[in-house]
């Protein structure tokens, strides 16, 4: 059984353990591998929209993305990203260390009070809701407002628990966005209209589920169970085309074409 980290009592505490962790996940894992359903229950039958997805994922930028069935859909490593000198020079993004070589401000129980600046952003498929909910910070903001008082923070929480995600230890919240929520992707937020339901590991701090309660998108969202974290991953597992060196010890054909006529 899962150690309760919720305090009773202490509403004020346990909204800062839930934002602290929506602003952890750069610092919790490494590598992940799971599977994503997109939830919409008002779309057709056999709506591609609506099928799971596996993936496998490796910091700083390396994803890979398959049907249910195995077909290949996306593929990255994300190393070979270039850019040309003048956008080096010219853009003090380039210059931002990815957040691993970083250190934030910690809590008392390793979960981040204040995030530092760094080169934040997951590798995307679709569009960028897959980044907000690997890295949920939108539902947090990178540090603590100034003073607890009512819509100071980006996200209204209106309820607050501890549950399961495919086996896992979660947080759930009931929340509501407020007039300062800046979700990463502006046209596919984790929060919709009105309040949504949303679940946060608890070991990786990822959004697992993200459902909206209220119309005109009532039941919306995505729900992804978690398979594996901080797994090694193999370069070979994010390339369309493996790029290993021949295997000398296999016979090699050698075709000899027949001289023209």
């Amino acid at each position: 059984m899962t150690r309760s980290v919720l305090r009773t009592g202490d509403a004020a505490g346990n909204a800062e353990i839930f934002r602290c962790l929506c602003r952890s996940s750069p610092w919790r894992w490494d590598s992940l591998r799971f599977e994503l359903r997109a939830v919409n229950p008002g779309a057709p039958e056999g709506d591609p929209s609506a099928g799971m997805l596996r993936a496998w994922t490796r910091r700083p930028g390396a994803l890979r993305v398959e049907s249910a069935d195995g077909q290949l859909l996306y593929s990255t490593t994300g190393i070979n990203d270039s850019r040309d000198g003048f956008y080096v020079s010219a853009t003090r993004k380039s210059w931002l260390l990815p957040p691993h070589l970083v250190t934030p401000v910690f809590n008392g129980i390793d979960l981040v009070r204040r995030r530092p600046e760094a080169a934040y952003g997951e590798p995307i498929f679709g569009n960028g809701r897959w980044s907000a909910m690997l890295d949920p910070v939108e539902l947090a903001g990178s540090a603590p407002v100034a003073y607890e008082a009512p819509f100071a923070n980006p996200v209204e929480i209106h309820e607050l628990s501890e549950t399961e995600h495919g086996g896992r230890h979660t947080l759930e919240a009931i929340v509501s966005p407020n007039l300062t929520y800046r979700p990463y992707d502006a046209d596919h937020p984790l929060l919709l209209e009105g309040r949504t339901h949303v679940r946060i590991d608890w070991r990786t701090g990822i959004c697992v589920s993200a459902v909206a309660l209220d119309a005109p998108q009532q039941g919306r969202g995505h729900s992804l169970t978690i398979l594996g974290v901080d797994e090694y991953m193999l370069d070979d597992l994010f390339l369309e085309v493996s790029m290993n060196l021949t295997d000398v010890r296999e016979h090699i054909p050698w075709p000899v074409r027949p001289h023209p006529a």
